[in-house]
């Protein structure tokens, strides 16, 4: 065990039994720390159910293109837990992380915390002692007993709210709303995602609680696509903006939330548009690149999508970008698939009915994850022919193959090569990622 990963293991030690929702365990160990939380450059921070990462990683896009440093923080990570925490631009190198994570481990003593309030309060004394000029803090679950929901915002934002983590935010979508609302603060902006009605009324009334100005998608601004490029409109203006980098329908809203925030900002229309074509974001519809794992699908002409969207919502708008796909160049769609066991894999499949051909099932290394043969049996239930594979490597060859089997209805049909999509777990992706890097 390296240096890094011993740091991180005393930390996970900590964790406490049965986790208490609350913020009194991270605002002692930030106490103790000098509260790093009320030395960071203007923050904006963002909750929400879906489309939080995007958001983040379009508004770091916009910022940079305008010449600012930028700390982000988000997670989990997908392949080194690095990418969680980056300083004025730069992914957190080793020895700094170190040194962060182990000052944390000492002044919580041998207190309950949990990993992601421990790595929390690390990022922001990481922040906290180096110099930029905004930060971006994504929420993990929830918001008001989030562990980062212990600092003043400049902006908050909350994308898009639905159902997820029910076991810990429930199935009533009015009080999820609230949960996320926590993040609202006194006379500071708030800006909202297009959202179902009862959430709306919710975050009204939060932010006039709170006494925070609100501005909401479809009222105050909004944003579209029009003739291949993207469209946001305000009462005061009109911007004529390039399509964002990232691929999808549903990131035309999530480009448009950061937009909303990079005017209330200041940031010129000239950097907004460079942020846009630059923003970068990992295993959100991404094409994948050549690598070991790929290359199994490249080798018989299939190309390879990857996506960590594991819950209704972000499906629906999965799905909604492969039949885009499908309608100018058809191909069987095949899923390789591994979800964890408490989500709604179902609801999940169910965007996929008619649409996809096939489903390799999948088990995702080191975490809970839904069975196999349960995944398999949901997804025959929605027409889908179906097979296991015994690691990724396994899965890619029999999703090629499968999907060629399919697309053939009669021996003299010529093989159409696949569309081969890996999704259901951003833990699944990392691991994808990691793999076809080797």
């Amino acid at each position: 065990m390296n240096e890094l990963d011993q740091a991180l293991d005393e930390l996970r030690r900590l964790h406490p039994r049965k986790i208490d929702l609350g913020l009194s365990r991270i605002e002692n160990v930030l106490e103790n720390l000098g509260r790093p939380q009320d030395r960071l450059p203007p923050a904006i921070h963002i909750a929400g159910t879906n489309g939080k990462g995007s958001t983040v990683a379009q508004l770091r896009g916009i910022l940079e293109a305008s010449g600012a440093r930028v700390h982000v923080y988000t997670s989990p990570h997908l392949v080194r837990f690095n990418e969680r925490i980056v300083l004025a631009g730069r992914e957190v190198d080793d020895a700094t992380l170190i040194d962060v994570l182990r000052r944390v481990r000492a002044a919580n003593g041998d207190a309950p915390l949990s990993f992601f309030e421990a790595t929390t309060a690390a990022a922001f004394l990481a922040f906290a002692e180096t110099p930029a000029d905004y930060a971006i803090i994504e929420v993990g679950l929830g918001g008001r007993f989030d562990a980062t929901n212990v600092f003043t915002p400049r902006l908050s934002a909350i994308t898009p709210i639905d159902y997820d983590h029910a076991e810990f935010l429930g199935r009533d979508i009015a009080g999820i709303a609230r949960e996320k609302a926590g993040i609202i603060k006194s006379n500071r902006p708030v800006f909202t995602g297009p959202q179902h009605d009862k959430v709306n009324a919710v975050l009204q009334v939060e932010a006039h609680k709170a006494k925070a100005p609100i501005k909401s998608w479809g009222q105050d601004f909004r944003a579209y696509g029009q003739q291949g490029r993207l469209i946001f409109e305000t009462e005061c203006e009109l911007l004529d903006l390039p399509l964002p980098a990232l691929a999808g329908e549903h990131q035309i809203i999530n480009a448009g939330l950061a937009v909303a925030l990079a005017r209330e900002l200041g940031i010129s229309p000239e950097h907004i548009s460079t942020g846009l074509t630059n923003a970068v974001w990992p295993a959100r519809m991404q094409p994948m690149p050549n690598g070991p794992l790929v290359d199994i699908a490249a080798d018989a002409g299939a190309e390879v999508w990857l996506d960590g969207g594991h819950n209704p919502h972000a499906a629906r708008a999965l799905s909604a970008h492969m039949a885009t796909l499908e309608s100018r160049s058809p191909k069987p769609l095949i899923l390789v698939m591994g979800i964890l066991a408490n989500k709604n894999a179902g609801g999940f499949l169910d965007f996929f009915e008619g649409l996809a051909a096939g489903l390799i099932a999948v088990e995702i290394e080191d975490h809970a994850s839904l069975s196999p043969d349960i995944l398999s049996e949901l997804a025959q239930s929605r027409g889908m022919a179906t097979l296991i594979g015994k690691n990724l490597t396994d899965a890619m060859q029999k999703a090629v193959n499968m999907g060629e089997a399919l697309s053939r209805q009669a021996a003299d049909v010529p093989v159409t090569p696949p569309r081969i999509l890996v999704c259901g777990s951003l833990y699944l992706a990392g691991q994808v990622l990691s793999e076809n890097a080797v």
